[in-house]
């Protein structure tokens, strides 16, 4: 179980919730992979903690779903599931519809330069082989019109959901089809320049519809005979 050569040591009397958040972000930034094998022991001794806050905390994991566990057989990082794919992305597809419909009066080109620099790192990124990175541009291209859309709980709640969809978006831009984004993204900054905003609204949807499809598609390869 591979973990980072530094490894942040964790204050016991705040051990049960440092142990919990290092894990979820090890687990959401693939630090920790979808199947790898989480033994406790070890857990405990990189923090330089009891075993104790490391069951604790594998336990909460279990119940959001991030961690996987056989009765006094094995725990391990939760598999990457197409249900649960359906589920987020289908609702951050309709959350960031609704965002751009609000931030299209202020969007002007500033803002879509902002867009088309954001794609154009997440192309390079996707050139190099940088899935953190591509996620980083992508996360920025999306985020001007939801900071243009003026509603701060609808920015929260997207926080919220696309820290949950980290793991499932990772896995998208480490794949060969993550340039489908790249264009994707053109047509979003095409159809607000021409002012054409359905048209747009349109191409968001489309964009979550087609990170759907991909990551569905690449989970049906992984399960198919060599």
């Amino acid at each position: 179980m591979p973990l980072p050569e530094t490894v942040r040591t964790v204050k016991r009397e705040l051990a049960r919730e440092q142990v919990y958040q290092q894990l979820r972000d090890w687990i959401i930034d693939g630090t920790l992979r979808p199947g790898e094998p989480i033994r406790d022991l070890e857990m405990a001794e990189a923090l330089e903690v009891s075993r104790t806050p490391v069951r604790e905390a594998l336990r909460r994991l279990e119940d959001e779903g991030l961690v996987e566990t056989a009765s006094h057989k094995w725990t391990r990082v939760a598999l990457l599931k197409a249900e649960q794919a359906d589920e987020l992305y289908g609702i951050v597809q309709r959350l960031e519809a609704y965002a751009l419909e609000l931030a299209q009066p202020r969007l002007g080109e500033a803002e879509l330069g902002e867009l088309e620099a954001a794609n154009a790192e997440l192309r390079a990124a996707i050139a190099r082989h940088d899935a953190k990175a591509a996620l980083e541009a992508d996360n920025r291209f999306h985020q001007v019109w939801i900071e243009r859309s003026g509603n701060r709980e609808l920015a929260g709640v997207l926080a919220d959901l696309k820290t949950k969809l980290r793991r499932l978006e990772l896995a998208h831009f480490d794949s060969k089809d993550a340039v489908e984004s790249v264009k994707e993204h053109a047509l979003i900054i095409r159809s607000l320049r021409s002012g054409r905003a359905e048209t747009a609204l349109e191409a968001v949807e489309g964009n979550w519809e087609g990170a759907t499809d991909r990551f569905r598609g690449r989970l049906a390869r992984r399960k198919s005979p060599a």
